[in-house]
């Protein structure tokens, strides 16, 4: 009774208050939908109550999505894209078996490229074991090209320097043929290479001519298509496993890890390609 006279004398009612908090969306979507139709059946109630609920769930993930990164594609990128994994799609596995597939990548000293996530108690984020540490101006890292093929990793080279057409050039020269051999490829192997212009110059391709080294034709912006990618993450996500504290090491782990690699995880294509057509040239989850 008590508390009866005072909400009476605070509020000027003795009528239930509204309680703390945010209204349900369920139950203020059932209350629009009787009010914009007052004899609405409970069958129509539960569904727009539903269809309410599935938008709030749809919200949820909308919001909580991280954006990928994607190579930007032109309309002519796509097309190509799309041309490429038709024209392949029915190749015989024994066409991608003979395929030297190869690419350059970046590994840095400390994996500054690579995410790290920490299972920490509040207030210690920067205790030793919840960080990463840093060096200033990165640490140091390194270019390396790979080629590999169905049967497994061919040659790793470091790159020294920046490199240009001349440079790819030697690395080819000294790297291709030593990898075709070891590989026990067929006289009809094909070399797969993007289309970096330092892979397309006039003095590469004339290079290339004089070697009778034959290449695959390629669609710009296809990372997502050369499965040497799949092999690039394996290769850094061990390497900085190892923790190495110098590029010395860094390029001795590079070198040891790689030739780890077992054929198994190099001797399937084509999933790719059916990926690329069903998005119809667009970007694809490899």
């Amino acid at each position: 009774m008590a508390y009866i006279i005072l909400k009476l004398k605070k509020f000027g009612t003795t009528r239930t208050l509204p309680r703390a908090g945010c209204q349900g969306q369920t139950e203020h979507s059932g209350r629009m939908e009787v009010t914009k139709k007052l004899m609405v059946t409970l069958t129509e109630l539960q569904r727009s109550c539903m269809e309410m609920e599935q938008k709030r769930d749809w919200a949820k993930m909308v919001c909580m999505a991280i954006p990928r990164r994607k190579p930007l594609l032109s309309k002519k990128n796509i097309k190509a894209r799309l041309s490429f994994a038709r024209k392949h799609l029915d190749d015989p596995q024994d066409f991608w078996e003979n395929t030297l597939w190869s690419d350059e990548t970046k590994i840095e000293l400390f994996g500054r490229s690579v995410s790290h996530y920490v299972w920490r108690k509040s207030n210690t984020a920067f205790q030793k074991n919840n960080i990463i540490p840093t060096v200033k101006y990165g640490g140091g890292s390194m270019m390396v090209w790979g080629c590999f093929a169905a049967s497994g990793p061919g040659r790793l080279a470091v790159i020294n320097g920046t490199m240009n057409s001349a440079v790819y050039q030697k690395i080819l020269k000294k790297n291709i043929r030593p990898s075709v051999c070891d590989l026990k490829r067929k006289q009809t192997w094909v070399l797969q290479q993007d289309n970096d212009p330092k892979y397309t110059s006039k003095s590469t391709s004339e290079w290339l001519k004089k070697n009778k080294m034959k290449t695959l034709e390629w669609p710009s912006q296809s990372p997502d298509l050369n499965p040497i990618e799949m092999l690039w993450h394996d290769l850094k996500k061990v390497v900085h496993a190892r923790k190495p504290s110098n590029v010395a090491e860094l390029q001795q782990f590079c070198k040891d890890e790689w030739a780890k690699i077992p054929p198994q995880r190099c001797n399937s294509y084509g999933k790719c390609l059916i990926a690329v057509v069903a998005a119809k040239g667009g970007p694809t989850s490899y």
